[in-house]
């Protein structure tokens, strides 16, 4: 019998032996017997008008199952979260080359393509519109024509104190311009499926997916099912990062699953077309001023975001309030307007992406940071401290901090590590024809749904006839770690081990509606649920061995003398036990399954500004921060940048399992690093030109440096057993800290992302640095 579960210890993850022995079934890994095969027609063209869709040669093609339109869509074939804007399947126009036009099922991958080749389309070919100005123009193309607003899908305005005045007495004053690019997610487990009828006609999917249950009634919407004929499981995942934060293949799945004559279905992207077709980070262009008076205190930021979010809505919104939310970082700022813009264009559509539009931002705010510190004659550090925002305090998006903060004990932490501290002497140790540099940068990241859509979760917790227990788990594990969490935290109230305790993965018909795995908010909330539903448990378990152990002692019991131990009940007085499994013999089904839910508190502020943003998640409650030290080094005959060591300073709560925060903090980084110095998605009139991993330059496990994680346990009350969401926080300065670590060796700003080895030679060169030695 294995050792109980605690919180606070480093435990190894539940799910690791099957996943290294090849085990775990990802949903890429579900054959199911007799299936079909799904392909996607796809428009080449970045804007057209469809004119007609002639399937009749794929039909013909022996081994073509079913070619089916948007005509065969019953529902309003219309998918998306808070504005349902893409279809399916194509009906009168296509937005973005890849756009989804027809389905063919086949027998096989060599039917299908024939097939798919089969396909003609005739297209009335539309003005495309590219560039964030063009969209913005008065008389631009509509990528929608139906909306009001034009090309803008969102716009929005925080705003309060004299930002005019304030600037214009500010004593020092810096300017920053940064144009982000795009950014591929590069999950392992590419979009895939498989899809089924059941005899009573109920849709049963099997998906790589975030959020299986709003899933469910998204495509109950679009395909004009009732969502309780929709069964959707989610296994593991083989990475999600927000591409699967809602629906990818799933619509394709449902509808050949219709017509497929009861066999089941199955989809698969291929790398290229899921990186040509999938959502990204959205591009973003910021331009900010800043300003602060002789004592090094911020006084006024001016702000402006406009942010590429491409044919379709997807997160957009979402994405560009909670950029707005951060983008005077975490700070005090008194004179503040933050404008910010989602706007369509005819490329890809860009989505959820971990961080969701804070790194872009902290990119801006953390460079001028530097350069108003540097401007000011004061250290960066010491500058961040000055201005830090405390518990109590506003922050620089009029938000007042009502719950933990924990960035002033980050920075002091950074402030007395050898990375920051030794600095100087690190730098001048640098070898011929390398310069090194230093950079930081503080972040925050805000986590959950915000004030209007309820971030709710609900637990299901089962003791069976063999006394074990059985934890229903409504949100997914893509990858973090979390399943490992639920356990420890259950086993930790419980009383039992890793052999008494088992995960039902999320399944809507068995699980229970708790979320998105998304919002750094998946531990925090189904976490305080699952506390709920344990402790329930335990107290009927609690009270039923009582009641057995005072007929077997002819004594009076009283509860608190009563243990959970591993695998049965102790009394302490006497030492009697009782085995769990003769427990649960003696309590009926319904006492034996204990359900809790709950809903995060919500920020109540009223806040003049920025109104029009709050069903999009502003403001929020909960805040995680941190600070970030890159160490690097240039080499002046190339341009090549190696970053020697990353370290993060965390404030995510009380800790709850450290081996997995840390690779929660260091996988972020890792991706933070791809970020700035290696990911360069390359779009030319739409089309993208990164295909695969050999044009698309991620990082390798080469080009990973020493990570060094240092946690604060500083509880959040409200958090369970004291936690915070840790998921994208790690991401979000690195960018900044890379740029700042090269304005210091080269005395320029590089404005584009990613800073890779042609920007960086360029700087070298202005600078007069090319190959010195």
């Amino acid at each position: 019998m294995s050792e109980p579960l605690k919180v606070g210890r480093s435990t190894v993850r539940w799910d690791a032996a099957n996943k290294v022995a090849g085990a775990e079934k990802y949903a890429a890994d579900y054959y199911p017997e007799d299936f079909l095969v799904i392909g996607i027609k796809r428009s080449p063209y970045a804007h057209a008008r469809i004119l007609n869709i002639d399937t009749s040669k794929a039909e013909e093609i022996p081994g073509v199952v079913a070619v089916l339109t948007h005509q065969e869509i019953k529902g309003s074939n219309r998918l998306g979260i808070m504005i349902k804007d893409q279809p399916i399947l194509a009906e009168d126009k296509v937005r973005y080359i890849g756009d989804a036009v027809a389905l063919v099922v086949a027998e096989n991958k060599v039917i299908l393509d024939q097939a798919l080749a089969g396909i003609e389309v005739g297209y009335e070919l539309l003005p495309p519109v590219f560039s964030l100005p063009d969209a913005l123009a008065e008389n631009s193309i509509k990528v929608h024509e139906e909306r009001k607003d034009g090309n803008v899908l969102l716009a929005g305005k925080i705003e309060f104190g004299s930002v005019k005045e304030a600037l214009l007495a500010c004593v020092h004053k810096v300017e920053v311009e940064l144009k982000l690019g795009c950014q591929e997610h590069a999950c392992l487990e590419t979009e895939t499926g498989v899809a089924w009828l059941e005899e009573d006609g109920t849709l049963v999917i099997t998906a790589s997916t975030q959020s299986p249950f709003r899933d469910r009634l998204e495509l109950a919407h679009a395909m004009g099912i009732a969502p309780e004929r929709i069964r959707i499981m989610a296994p593991f995942l083989g990475g999600g990062f927000g591409r699967k934060d809602g629906i990818t293949i799933q619509g394709y799945l449902a509808l050949a699953a219709f017509h497929s004559h009861g066999r089941p279905v199955k989809i698969q992207l291929s790398r290229e077309e899921s990186t040509v077709t999938g959502t990204k980070r959205h591009a973003t262009e910021i331009s900010l001023t800043l300003g602060c008076d002789e004592k090094g205190q911020l006084s006024a930021l001016c702000c402006t975001i406009l942010m590429d979010t491409g044919a379709y809505a997807s997160l957009g919104g979402e994405v560009l309030a909670l950029a707005m939310e951060h983008a005077g970082g975490p700070y005090r700022i008194p004179n503040v307007i933050i404008d910010g813009k989602a706007v369509y264009t005819n490329h890809l559509p860009a989505g959820a992406f971990r961080g969701f539009g804070v790194p872009q931002v902290t990119a801006g705010i953390e460079q001028a940071i530097d350069k108003l510190a540097k401007a000011a004659g004061f250290d960066p550090l010491k500058f961040r401290l000055i201005n830090a925002v405390k518990q109590g305090e506003k922050n620089s998006a009029g938000v007042v901090m009502t719950q933990s903060v924990g960035l002033t004990a980050c920075l002091e932490t950074v402030a007395s590590c050898p990375e920051w501290k030794d600095r100087k002497s690190w730098i001048n140790s640098a070898p011929p024809f390398t310069r090194r540099s230093v950079g930081m940068a503080a972040m925050h990241h805000a986590q959950g749904f915000g004030p209007v859509v309820p971030d709710n979760a609900n637990a299901k917790i089962e003791l069976d006839l063999q006394g074990c227990f059985v934890i229903y788990v409504g949100v997914v594990d893509m990858g973090q770690g979390n399943a490992t969490t639920y356990l420890q935290m259950a086993g930790d109230i419980l009383g039992q081990g890793f052999d008494r305790l088992t995960l039902v993965l999320p399944d809507t018909k068995k699980t229970l509606p708790s979320g998105s795995s998304s919002a750094s908010r998946t531990t925090f909330t189904f976490g305080n649920a699952l506390m709920g539903a344990a402790k329930i448990l335990s107290e009927r378990i609690l009270d039923r061995a009582g009641l057995m152990l005072t007929f077997q002692t002819l004594g009076q019991v009283k509860k608190e003398e009563l243990t959970l131990l591993p695998g049965r009940v102790h009394h302490l007085p006497t030492g009697h036990e009782v085995p769990l499994e003769k427990i649960a013999a003696m309590m009926d089904a319904s006492e034996r399954m204990a359900v809790s839910s709950y809903t995060c508190p919500t920020n109540l502020q009223t806040i003049p500004s920025g109104q029009n943003l709050s069903v999009h998640g502003y403001p929020h409650r909960v805040y995680s921060f941190g600070a970030q030290v890159v160490r690097l080094h240039i080499d002046t005959r190339t341009g090549e940048v190696t970053v020697d060591d990353v370290l993060t300073c965390i404030d995510a709560g009380r800790v709850i399992n450290p081996i997995l925060l840390e690779q929660q903090i260091e996988g972020a980084a890792a991706q933070g690093l791809g970020y700035a110095l290696y990911e360069h998605f390359i779009i030319s009139e739409g089309k993208v030109l990164t295909k695969d991993f050999s044009t698309y330059v991620l990082p390798t496990s080469l080009d990973i440096p020493p990570m060094r994680t240092i946690t604060l346990a500083l509880a959040e009350k409200d958090g369970p057993f004291g936690m915070k969401g840790a998921g994208e926080i790690g991401l979000v300065g690195v960018l900044p800290a890379v740029g700042n670590a090269i304005f210091e060796i080269t005395g320029r700003r590089i404005k584009e992302s990613p800073m890779n080895e042609e920007r960086v030679l360029e700087a070298l060169r202005q600078a007069g640095l090319e190959c010195a030695r």
